[in-house]
């Protein structure tokens, strides 16, 4: 790293300049196809939407004008003057999305409700993140939140709430785009029935969704074109339609079309923003896909490309339905001149694939995102891309977005009742967003609260008057939303409370660590050769199941490991920083604990090097501990061991270990095991008919250094021929119960609704890449 730094030290600055110029304008294109899709395609429904209703027996010139006065403010106000200049600013390590803002807060202020927390993680450089100013007292407001826990619960509730209004997002976007753009048929001289369009937008539909696991990176190059020649193509139809039917719309522009519109429609144009609304569908994923991009460039591709593209598009579509008030119903279609009408469709019904692909895309991540902080059950995560970092595929959700868009796309088969229900999901989530945003501004950004009371309150007022549109039409398919977000919301909170119980019983009934030192450092049992590696949720103490071990087996791994994989609230933890090693009892217990730490937006995959890089990061803890003695704890016989960040980058010969890797041929019986013969030649089997997922075979020796401890010597001996014996996974096989005491609520919650998640959803083994031929399950029974 350091030649190329010297490199661009020696340019001047010009031609840095140049360079991070062309890289934000490359990025700039690229967000064209992933950003922008969704809101590239509005045009094909939004005037259709907004004169659906009883606003057409008002439609004449003035109206038109007026609709299109308040879709050019609307676009202007709120992607523009809220997205653009302020939201955009509040990323998380450049990550944007409702939960971005959520972590931010999380880590500011003591809101966060993830368990088994600590100090060690506020060490991490991504934890750090943000304006970089002194500590202040904290502010009454600040210490009111942090106090009240039921405040804090309504607080991610509301982030919950969000999220599930981008899940909805993700079923009304592919039904309403694609069934949108294929409508066009029907302005041809062969007209289809409303049936075979229906038929038609299930097949294109399907296909979307069933090409869902090859990953948008087979097709992503194509996207960025297709929707550039979509937007040059709308901005030269909306210029055409300006100058050849009406060049007077040009006046609309000013607001005081709006407010003539209003005296004129009264209640119904007030009705109508439910379809105003939807020409700012797609403006969150300027904020929520932040992370494959900067800043700077979604904001240059929004404010020179995209919205003076849509802004003329809206403007000639305007001005034609100014002077053919009859063309309402396909006003898009209807306004394209005949000889480019096919080419358009074409390119039209691509856009609105491309846009369909992003928005299933997010909900992909935001559901991966829930899980993470512990609000979902855990689903299979596949990484579709070995380029694009986050870039992910969940089956399961997958086919129930498929399922769920589809019978939104037979049931309605009507796009101004799916852009009812559209509507109301994206007005809710810029309405979190805009709540999320003040609090941003008053513990992360540390302005004051008035500040932050004009931002709520001005765009509040904006997005309320949508809001108390779109809730107008819930008996006309805005309902749908409503009741999945609802499902979702329920699904979401049992999981997060079941999982929180759960906690809450393993950290009050740890073993005693006094109990353990009692016993000495042979545990009261026989230690036999191998590594056990014990998982719990506990980041501190021994789970109350090592005891169930102790106690009933005759037997025990000499070097025994307890391992937590846990999450923190930052979206990324850089390799170096991510485990965290130390020692549960004195060295001849040879007992360590291995927290292993990823952010909210990381993905764990299993690359068959765990152990091997578990190994080499005790061994370096090993070493590290005799040369740094504050590491052991001055009160072993109370207390854990202190932790130490080990860096992990690759399996390579240390100053601990030397790693040779080498090819197994049989079973080398001569190696003392806690495996027996037959089971060991079972797991040569295994390993011959399982290529996928054979683990790396590493040998580890000790460095010819004479100087090096004799007691750190021997530990790091019994570390290598532990390795050498075997290594079992040991979790715990739980079944959680509410108490008889409980309330009637908590015994649904808990005996029906998460032991439903929990025997449906991935097993905790799978999810953790665990073989499945080294793994001990202990059975335990959780009461609540």
């Amino acid at each position: 790293m350091e030649p190329e730094s010297g490199a661009s030290s020696s340019r001047n600055p010009s031609q840095l300049a140049w360079v991070n110029l062309s890289r934000s304008l490359i990025l700039a294109y690229q967000s064209f196809g992933v950003v922008y899709g969704d809101l590239s395609t509005s045009p094909l429904y939004v005037f259709t939407s907004i004169f659906g209703g009883k606003l057409q027996k008002y439609h004449d010139e003035e109206t038109t004008f007026g609709a299109f006065s308040l879709i050019f403010w609307t676009l202007t106000l709120i992607p523009l003057l809220k997205y653009v200049f302020i939201v955009l600013s509040a990323d998380d390590n450049g990550e944007g999305g409702t939960f971005a803002l959520y972590s931010l807060l999380s880590r500011h202020a003591m809101f966060n409700l993830l368990p088994n927390q600590q100090a060690a993680d506020e060490e991490l450089s991504s934890y750090k993140y943000g304006p970089s100013s002194q500590p202040v007292s904290p502010s009454p407001l600040k210490r009111f939140l942090e106090k009240h826990k039921r405040l804090r619960t309504v607080l991610l509730v509301v982030v919950l709430f969000g999220a599930c209004m981008v899940i909805a997002d993700g079923v009304f976007t592919p039904a309403i785009s694609v069934l949108s753009a294929v409508s066009g048929l029907q302005v041809t001289d062969k007209k289809l029935t409303n049936g075979e369009l229906v038929l038609l937008a299930c097949v294109i539909l399907l296909g979307l969704f069933a090409l869902q696991h090859c990953g948008t990176h087979r097709v992503a190059f194509m996207f960025a074109p297709i929707v550039i020649i979509w937007l040059v193509s709308i901005f030269s139809l909306g210029l055409y339609n300006i100058i050849y039917w009406n060049p007077k719309i040009v006046w609309a522009l000013s607001p005081h079309y709006i407010i003539k519109f209003f005296i004129k429609t009264g209640k119904e144009g007030w009705i109508s923003l439910g379809g105003v609304l939807l020409c700012i569908t797609g403006s969150e994923a300027m904020f929520a896909d932040l992370g494959h991009f900067t800043a700077f460039s979604i904001r240059v591709a929004f404010a020179f490309v995209i919205y003076p593209c849509l802004v003329v598009q809206y403007m000639g579509q305007a001005a034609f339905l100014s002077i053919n008030l009859g063309s309402v119903r396909n006003s898009f279609y209807d306004s394209i001149p005949e000889p480019v009408y096919w080419p358009v469709f074409v390119i039209g019904t691509l856009a609105a694939i491309v846009g369909s692909q992003a928005v299933i895309t997010a909900t992909f991540s935001i559901i991966k995102q829930c899980h993470a902080l512990g609000c979902f059950p855990r689903v299979k995560v596949v990484h579709t891309s070995k380029h694009i970092y986050g870039q992910i595929y969940i089956p399961e959700i997958n086919w129930i977005l498929m399922v769920l868009t589809l019978a939104m796309t037979i049931g309605f088969r009507d796009t101004t009742l799916i852009g009812n229900a559209y509507g109301l999901a994206c007005i809710a989530v810029m309405f979190v967003t805009t709540f999320l945003m003040a609090l941003v501004i008053i513990f992360v950004w540390q302005k004051s609260v008035l500040f932050a009371a004009i931002f709520l309150s001005f765009f509040w007022v904006i997005e309320g008057a949508y809001l108390s549109a779109a809730f107008i039409k819930v008996p006309q398919g805005g309902w749908v939303p409503l009741v999945l977000s609802f499902i979702f919301m329920i699904v979401m909170y049992v999981w997060h409370y079941g999982t929180r119980r759960k906690y809450s019983y393993d950290l009050h009934n740890k073993v005693s660590l006094k109990w353990l030192l009692g016993l000495g450092p042979s545990l009261g049992i026989v230690r036999v050769p191998g590594i056990g590696l014990i998982y719990s949720e506990l980041a501190t103490g021994v789970p109350a199941m090592f005891s169930h071990f102790v106690t009933n087996l005759p037997a025990f791994h000499s070097v025994l490991v307890f391992v937590c994989v846990k999450s923190v609230p930052v979206p990324y933890v850089s390799p170096e920083e991510r485990f965290l090693i130390g020692r549960v009892c004195p060295r001849p217990y040879r007992m360590y604990r291995c927290i292993i730490r990823y952010g909210y937006k990381d993905i764990q995959r299993d690359d068959g090097d765990f152990e091997n890089q578990l190994i080499q990061s005790i061994a370096e803890f090993i070493q590290m501990e005799a040369t740094q003695p504050q590491l052991s704890s001055s009160d072993s016989s109370s207390l854990d061991g202190r932790m130490a960040v080990i860096s992990v980058r690759g399996i390579g010969s240390t100053s601990s270990l030397i790693a040779s890797e080498h090819e197994d041929v049989g079973v080398d019986i001569s190696i003392p095991s806690s495996k027996s013969v037959t089971l060991r030649s079972l797991q040569s089997v295994y390993d011959d008919e399982n290529p996928q997922i054979r683990r790396r075979r590493v040998r580890f020796q000790l460095p010819n250094n004479p100087r090096m401890d004799p007691a750190v010597r021997d530990e790091l001996l019994d570390l290598i021929q532990a390795k050498e014996a075997g290594v079992a996974y040991i979790m715990g096989h739980s079944y959680v119960k509410a108490r008889k005491s409980s309330s009637f609520l908590k015994k649904l919650a808990i005996d029906i609704g998460y032991s439903f998640l929990r025997k449906n959803c991935r097993g905790p083994s799978v999810a953790l890449n665990i073989p499945h031929i080294s793994l001990i399950e202990v059975g335990m029974i959780y009461y609540v």
